[in-house]
């Protein structure tokens, strides 16, 4: 049966706003792109007359191109292609493919063909001349990229040949059993079954609709139990639940009525009303289209009492209460083309979906548009994933699950997203505590894949980083490392990360954000320097294998080449390639570095490898004492050991001497990107990073004020519970009049005036000054 459909005339707006837009607003419009990188793959799902675009493809570099139709075989014709060959899955990450293969009953992937696409120029252009699902792979030995080799990254755009709307819509994502169009200023119920999903799609980008779902057999006996959007809040502890652990929506009595598998727009609102009759009528406009009157006209077919004003879920509407004045301000929308929210059904239930009609609010970027609805049938298994972007108008992805996540998977269920990838935070069958002790006293393995990698090739590779990092490049010999800076020309810490050099003209940066590479980019380019920059992404996952028996369990599981340093030659920063075991084994980058200020190691492999190299450490790590770790016993351990982690010691407007980094400044050098400015601030700094020793355990959050009598002088950046010290502690930035050692504190808690606790300045770091455990 098709869904209830509410047509109603549209009153105070125009015709079809498709195309029609406020200047200066953000563009509704949208085409389907996605990033290819080294050992990659992404799939397209195309229609008769859809055109795929590949740009960035480098003299000499090989693309893996599969048209499969419905029964999975290779159709090169489909896209104009010719040639056939047998796939080689070792050149490449082929799990996803592989299992999309297999899930959707084709043909073994050992058996697949692929056409081959080799570089002639920038710019490829395939057309679809029938329905196929298009697969497109960076091909690239698992060993080559562990020595540091690279490919290009491939930016791949899809233009529908579709309708208007088509044109916005995200690609399916599983077996779809119905789906619709919610005409702007309308609203349409439908019913799901237990286990069935619904996509919630805004097509055009910055509209609000609102939601409602109740349990089907309660209307059944006359009983309305919806979501209840208070006693939701009070079960996550938020707002509104998102995918993760508090993912679901509760009803009045606390029972789960649906999860949230995925969300790419991330603000939403569950506090205020859906729009009503009388808010429209109070500014003037009686008489004017509303959601709540929409809600009720389209459930009342159910059995559901008409109301004025629907509580309702408020998907795309960007609300928030102000922490000061407590009132709840709204503005424009957030969400994107083809941004939605994806649930699945806890209980057979009837729903009911709004395009919202407001068009004299921010709300819907004064513009309102249509909302498109998919229903998936229970054995989609979508996996739950939360968007992320490398920049605002960079390409969308969906978080997905680390290489090693098969096997952390089994150990917890506590996952939070580390930028495009789901991270544990802790492991309850060991706990944070036992997982930070087992650092310090022994030896933890943590999936720090979150970690983003570049490679750096070229003649003038040297000269590039010379000037975009703050440390003497020239100084760094093949197999070793160090921890750099790049800063801004203000002196402002765009990231900071681990520079390794792995060839006389092949360097290797881990960092913590794309921005690195956009600033490469962008200095490469007003240099003139003969580099290429190849951005990973995931395609080199890594583990941190750290503690005081790290070194010993290594010996147990490592084969070195003589030609490459091995465990006994590498010092604090070498960096070496490694296998697991012999000649034969897995390959793998091994650095000495870390992020604990322990003894440590962190192993950089192919994806393909990541479960071998888990289990070999795993296993070899039993005598040792080894145990997983989270991001929960990280942040304990950094804290202790004084390191600097991004958007608290450094952020905007702090610069690296501010941040505590001096150490990391070699004004030896010529020149490098901040010099000028941080010269000159070294010099009169107003504020410096230190420690605080408080006597108490109480929580204290970053942002809290640090007070001598009623004046503020200084802001915490990071703070714990020290296991080791037990008490609290934090790392704070102060006026450098208030800074010395020894310095009697206040630090504000709740409001900073109604609790304070007292505070020491210390040195950092706290824990080992000197660093002789890293370095032991």
């Amino acid at each position: 049966m098709l869904p209830y459909d509410v047509r109603m005339d549209f009153n105070n707006v125009g015709a079809s706003p498709l195309g029609r837009e406020f200047v200066g607003f953000p563009s509704k419009r949208g085409i389907h792109r996605q990033v290819l990188r080294t050992r990659g793959s992404v799939k397209f799902l195309m229609k008769q007359g859809d055109l795929l675009s590949i740009e960035g493809l480098h003299k000499g570099q090989k693309l893996l191109v599969a048209a499969l139709d419905a029964s999975g075989k290779h159709k090169p014709e489909a896209l104009g292609l010719t040639s056939a060959e047998a796939i080689d899955l070792s050149l490449f990450d082929s799990a996803r493919l592989s299992s999309w293969l297999l899930g959707n009953g084709h043909p073994d992937p050992q058996n697949l063909k692929v056409s081959t696409l080799e570089a002639e120029g920038e710019l490829f252009a395939l057309k679809a001349s029938e329905a196929c699902t298009v697969w497109i792979i960076s091909p690239f030995s698992a060993v080559d990229l562990a020595q540091g080799n690279s490919t290009s990254e491939i930016r791949i755009s899809k233009k529908p040949a579709g309708n208007a709307l088509e044109e916005f819509l995200p690609e399916p994502l599983g077996d779809i059993r119905e789906e619709f169009t919610v005409a702007k200023g309308t609203a349409q119920s439908y019913t799901l079954r237990e286990g069935e999903y619904v996509q919630i799609i805004d097509a055009e980008g910055q509209q609000c609709s609102d939601f409602m779902a109740f349990r089907s057999k309660g209307l059944d006996r006359g009983e309305e139990w919806m979501i209840d959007t208070t006693s939701t809040r009070s079960m996550v502890r938020g707002a509104y639940p998102g995918p993760g652990l508090l993912d679901k929506f509760f009803d009045a009595r606390m029972r789960p009525m649906m999860n949230v598998v995925q969300d790419t727009c991330g603000r939403h609102d569950a506090f205020g009303l859906a729009c009503t009759g009388r808010g429209y009528e109070e500014r003037g406009f009686p008489g004017h289209l509303n959601c709540s009157d929409n809600i009720s006209f389209a459930t009342e077919k159910h059995g559901v009492t008409p109301r004025n004003a629907w509580p309702a879920i408020n998907f795309f509407w960007n609300t928030w209460v102000c922490e000061h004045s407590h009132t709840l301000n709204t503005a424009e929308s957030y969400s994107r083309a083809g941004d939605y929210v994806l649930m699945r059904a806890m209980d057979d239930l009837t729903c009911v979906t709004t395009a919202c009609p407001d068009d004299i609010d921010p709300i819907n970027g004064w513009n309102p548009t249509d909302i498109h609805v998919r229903i998936y049938k229970p054995d989609a298994r979508i996996q739950r994933a939360v968007a992320y972007r490398e920049k605002e108008n960079a390409p969308m992805s969906v978080s997905t699950e680390s290489a090693f996540h098969p096997r952390t998977s089994k150990l917890t269920t506590q996952f939070a997203p580390a930028r495009d990838l789901w991270a544990p935070i802790a492991f309850p069958g060991v706990g944070t505590t036992a997982e930070y002790w087992t650092t310090r006293d022994a030896v933890s393995l943590q999936d720090m894949s979150g970690l983003r990698k570049f490679d750096i090739v070229g003649p003038d590779a040297e000269k590039l980083l010379q000037m975009a990092t703050t440390r003497d490049v020239s100084k760094l010999a093949v197999h070793r490392g160090q921890y750099t800076l790049m800063c801004d020309d203000s002196g402002e810490v765009i990231d900071d990360g681990t520079l390794f050099r792995l060839a006389p003209e092949l360097f290797r940066w881990c960092c913590g954000t794309e921005e690195s590479g956009r600033a490469l980019e962008s200095l490469a380019a007003d240099m003139g320097v003969q580099v290429r920059i190849h951005a990973l992404g995931n395609s080199l996952p890594n583990l941190a294998l750290q503690g005081p028996n790290s070194r010993d369990l290594l010996k147990e599981i490592c084969f070195f080449q003589p030609t490459v340093p091995n465990l006994d030659h590498l010092k604090w920063f070498g960096v070496s390639v490694a296998r697991i075991k012999h000649r034969e084994g897995a390959p793998f980058m091994l650095a000495r570095s870390g992020y604990t200020g322990e003894l440590g190691y962190e192993l950089f492999c192919a994806q393909d490898h990541a479960t071998e190299i888990w289990d070999a450490i795993m296993e070899a790590g039993a005598p040792y004492g080894i145990e997983p770790m989270g991001n929960a016993a990280l942040d304990i351990l950094r804290i202790e050991a004084g390191l600097p982690a991004a958007n608290a010691e450094f952020a905007p407007s702090v610069d690296a001497i501010e941040a505590g980094l001096s150490f990391a400044l070699d004004f030896r050098k010529s020149d490098f990107k901040g010099k000028v400015a941080l010269e000159r601030n070294s010099k009169d700094p107003r504020r410096i990073l230190k420690g605080l020793m408080t006597e108490v355990d109480d929580t204290v959050l970053a942002g809290a004020p640090i007070l001598l009598g009623e004046r503020q002088v200084g802001v915490v950046t990071s703070a714990t519970r020290s296991p080791k010290f037990e008490c609290t502690i934090a790392m704070a930035r102060l006026n450098v009049e208030h800074a010395a050692d020894g310095t009697e504190l206040k630090i504000g808690l709740m409001d900073g005036r109604m609790k304070q606790i007292g505070a020491k300045v210390v040195p950092i770091p706290f824990y080992d000054p000197k660093r002789e455990r890293a370095r032991s």
